[in-house]
């Protein structure tokens, strides 16, 4: 058994399909499929499902990918700690429903960019779901989700709280709101109105503040940039938690603006999630503690 041969089924779980993996890995699908048939001959089981559509994971190679993850994150830790500069170049692949996008990711971003500057950072916008299940299954290190009071952490995934914040009123800034302090959800009922898409939590929300009486959905849309963007233009008006809006460009540029909601005492949270009771790598771990320290400075400036 060689580590490349872990790290090759790692690859095909993270990115999907045995063609992409092949892509990421510079290799021929033949070599990648032939390395992973030896492991398979060594376990005595079948790893990948080879269908004419592609090759996946299979059933059992899920069942034993924590395994193998032990196994890889216990060499990731052995290069760091021998200074093989290699690990710097390790893909980190983060998935977000674009929530604390300027006042959180992109700084801590950032940060992680200084102390590892050959590293990488992909971010994927994706439902709440997508990270969940993207976590559960590897292809995913780390994910950004928001969570309501009462929601709890999928079983074997662990959530680290960022920012604590409240669902707000997003308006262009000439409208008719905006004059006031704070807007009524019967105010933002009459609106033309911007709707997350079914399975973001702000969509959730929308339907617990509005019951039965929505307002009249002129778009919906993934996420809250364009969320924003599309209020920017004036199509419309949205809700979103205040973290995701405040010390935003088009928030800091004047093009939105926010209002408390009147009467409504929702707290929504900012969750970093990972794997629970599975060793990471030294990258992950360090752009985990970007996030939690980036999201520190943050409270200490909004409460200031």
């Amino acid at each position: 058994m060689r580590i490349e041969q872990l790290e090759y089924l790692a690859a095909v779980t993270r990115h999907g399909s045995l063609r992409r993996a092949s892509e990421r890995l510079h290799l021929s699908q033949p070599a990648l499929s032939e390395s992973v048939t030896k492991l398979e001959r060594e376990l005595k089981v079948t790893l990948l499902d080879r269908r004419r559509t592609g090759a996946r994971i299979s059933r059992e190679g899920r069942e034993l990918l924590p395994y193998m993850e032990e196994v890889l994150a216990a060499v990731d830790r052995l290069r760091a700690a021998a200074g093989d500069q290699r690990t710097d170049g390790r893909l980190i692949r983060l998935g977000t429903v674009h929530a604390g996008t300027a006042s959180l990711l992109v700084p801590a971003v950032q940060a992680f960019q200084t102390s590892r500057p050959n590293a990488t950072v992909e971010v994927l916008t994706m439902q709440q779901a997508q990270i969940d299940e993207g976590l559960a299954e590897g292809s995913l290190d780390l994910g950004l989700v928001n969570v309501l009071d009462g929601d709890d952490a999928p079983v074997g995934l662990k959530g680290t709280e960022l920012l604590r914040g409240r669902p707000v009123a997003v308006l262009p800034a000439q409208h008719e709101l905006a004059t006031r302090a704070q807007v009524s959800v019967d105010d933002l009922r009459e609106q033309k109105f911007v709707m997350m898409r079914s399975g973001y939590l702000m969509h959730r929300y929308a339907h617990r503040v509005f019951g039965a009486e929505l307002p009249r959905v002129c778009h919906s849309t993934d996420g809250a940039e364009m969320g924003k963007a599309l209020v920017a233009e004036g199509l419309g008006v949205t809700v979103l938690p205040d973290y995701s809006v405040l010390d935003d460009a088009l928030h800091r540029a004047g093009l939105v603006v926010v209002r408390p909601i009147a009467g409504d005492r929702t707290t929504v949270t900012l969750v970093v999630r990972h794997r629970a009771n599975l060793p990471v790598s030294l990258q992950v771990r360090e752009l985990h503690a970007a996030l939690v320290a980036r999201a520190g400075e943050y409270r200490t400036v909004r409460a200031s």
